[in-house]
């Protein structure tokens, strides 16, 4: 029945153009004497489908004819006529790690960046990811589980999406594969409740990278509870590395018979898109076209986000003409995807006042973060977007704790507290951190429906706390619909009068000291111990310049106001780096805050403060 309806297109029989045991990409890209390239199967029943390789990128193949700058090809070395495997590199799994997701290098080509994210790697830690979801679910005798895999516009997509399909179906789990689709899509298949669409499934995994360079991919996991944790990507990666041991060639081959029968495909952007229509047109009264004679253009940065023009602006009656950087392409030639980039807002906003559209809209490469420019130009992205989105949930949630990053302005803490009557809580960057803090307030009766960081990842509590840039961008929508509905406005000034009075800081810098692991101080210690006693040395000298004043609660680095502004040092999640935040009225003021952290820090030789010494002039 689902078959003949479209909905769940076809079977794969066998996904791949050549078997599991291959070469290494290592070993592909130094011995290209005979490759096959890969060619999936054409999806045939969706437009959102993968079709092989997407017209950008048959453009930039173009270009790069030969050798290893031909890097929109995926090649597959056959078999070597003994039949035999080549033993598989050592790999260090746990370098893999990025916080809550998994991030490594998937395509060959920059120098320096050794590919560590092969087929066989990926194959394990999806075989790693199944092990561990009948291990939190339990195993039912009755039933098969389902994973839903889903992907955006990288080139190494589609080899990568094979791999994970091999690695569930080795471990006798049932595939469902979404082809180019968006992260919050992927969550909401644990969901949704729809047989035709094989629904809900029990785990789901999206590739991505973010805004990475082009040569980079990962892994972002969920289930019906939400994304998984860091500690929960740690145990993967442990049983991954294991598993990736005891491959063989006789395993591998059942792996590929495997996939044949458990591997399926289904349309399901078209249930995810088809629920942000309803939610737009349930808050404008049920109207079918509430957004009818609105000029609304859609920045997709080339990634996974050019479903949102076509499949939800235009249903609900938008104009969408001057989208741009709609069709995916994972070499991303117009700009970063990433809605902090200065170039990707620039691109947006000119594209708003080209077209005297009403409003822009950007999204990073898997539509987990956005940002919105009005009809004059201005940016509604970091503070501003925080700000916006806190105004809309607080008139629906009186009183309610905005949970943000540690980077905000005190210019939106009175702006929360003080005109729109919240509550502010600054916690630590991440943005699984920020949602989990939400979370965890709601749990110990504290209100929260709101947990949002300035890099435009924003949760909402109505939305299963996922960070769904797609969402943020409806509840925009919902407003403008809403407002024209009931006859209280139009256009996007209904939004930018909801920012009104938020005070924005004269200067905003960030700077990035990095800590240099080979310095003899180091003394064979960690970065992360030299980066606390640096911290550890800010905060003494600090407290003792009556000028400047420590936040009184403060959950990440060390955070002091003084001569009308703030400055923020902290210790990188993941890196050997302490950034610096400064906000102040005027140059002349962050001058001072940075001439007090200058001075504070300057004996930590293995500390390198140049970027900090440029800025104060030292």
């Amino acid at each position: 029945m689902a078959a003949t309806s479209g909905k769940v297109v076809q079977k794969v029989f066998g996904a791949q153009c050549c078997p599991w045991n291959r070469q290494l990409d290592t070993q592909y890209c130094r011995d290209r004497s005979t490759p096959k390239k890969c060619n999936s199967l054409p999806f045939q029943g969706g437009k959102l489908a993968w079709t092989g390789k997407f017209p950008m990128q048959l453009h930039m193949l173009a270009k790069f004819p030969n050798g290893p700058e031909n890097r929109g090809s995926v090649y597959c070395n056959a078999v070597s006529s003994s039949g035999t495997v080549p033993s598989l590199e050592k790999v260090d799994f746990r370098k893999l790690q990025n916080g809550s997701d998994i991030r490594g290098v998937a395509v060959a080509g920059v120098e320096g960046k050794p590919v560590n994210l092969t087929e066989p790697v990926t194959e394990a830690i999806a075989a790693a990811f199944a092990a561990w979801l009948l291990n939190k679910k339990g195993a039912d005798a009755s039933r098969r589980f389902k994973v839903s895999i889903g992907h955006d516009s990288r080139i190494s997509a589609q080899k990568l999406q094979d791999a994970v399909s091999r690695g569930i179906t080795r471990a006798g789990l049932d595939v469902i594969q979404y082809g180019l689709a968006s992260t919050p899509a992927m969550f909401n298949s644990t969901l949704t409740e729809d047989e035709e669409f094989l629904c809900p499934v029990d785990g789901s995994i999206m590739i991505t990278a973010s805004h990475l360079p082009y040569n980079r991919n990962g892994f972002k996991f969920f289930t019906n509870a939400g994304g998984l944790g860091k500690s929960d990507i740690t145990d993967i990666l442990e049983r991954a590395a294991s598993i990736y041991d005891k491959f063989s060639a006789e395993s591998s081959r059942s792996s590929e018979q495997a996939s044949f029968a458990s591997i399926k495909r289904v349309d399901y952007m078209s249930v995810y898109t088809s629920d942000l229509v309803k939610a737009v047109r349930k808050a404008a009264g049920n109207i079918d076209k509430p957004l009818e004679g609105f000029h609304i253009v859609v920045d997709a940065g080339n990634g996974a986000g050019g479903f949102f023009a076509g499949s939800v602006l235009e249903p609900l009656g938008a104009i969408t003409t001057g989208s741009q950087f709609l069709e995916p392409d994972g070499f991303f030639p117009n700009h970063i995807p990433n809605p902090e980039d200065k170039a990707a807002m620039r691109a947006i906003t000119q594209a708003v006042l080209n077209n005297k559209a009403d409003l822009g809209i950007i999204f990073d490469t898997d539509v987990d973060r956005s940002a919105a420019v009005d009809s004059s130009g201005r940016e509604l992205n970091r503070n501003r977007l925080i700000a916006l989105m806190s105004a809309i949930v607080l008139e629906e949630h009186p009183g309610t704790t905005i949970v943000t990053d540690s980077v905000t302005s005190d210019g939106l803490t009175a702006f929360i507290e003080k005109k729109l009557g919240g509550k502010h809580h600054r916690f630590k960057r991440g943005y699984k951190n920020v949602i989990d803090e939400g979370i965890r307030l709601n749990s110990i009766g504290e209100e929260s429906h709101l947990a949002i960081e300035t890099s435009g990842h924003g949760a909402l509590k109505e939305n299963h706390w996922l960070d769904d840039g797609a969402y943020l961008m409806v509840k925009l929508l919902n407003k403008l619909a809403s407002a024209r509905a009931s006859g209280t406005g139009s256009g996007s000034k209904v939004l930018t009068d909801l920012v009104e009075g938020l005070e924005e800081p004269g200067i905003a810098v960030e700077l990035r000291l990095k800590i240099d692991q080979n310095h003899p101080d180091l003394k064979g210690g960690s970065f992360r111990e030299y980066g606390e006693a640096v911290l550890k040395q800010l905060e003494n000298t600090t407290s003792s310049d009556p000028k400047l004043q420590k936040a009184a609660v403060n959950y990440e680095g060390i955070r002091v106001s003084g001569f009308g502004g703030w400055f923020l040092l902290r210790l990188s999640l993941h890196d050997p780096v302490l950034p610096l935040n400064i906000e102040a009225p005027s140059n002349e003021e962050a001058l001072k805050l940075g001439l007090a952290v200058h001075d504070a820090v300057k004996e930590f030789s293995a500390l390198d403060t140049s970027a900090l010494g440029k800025f104060v002039q030292v």
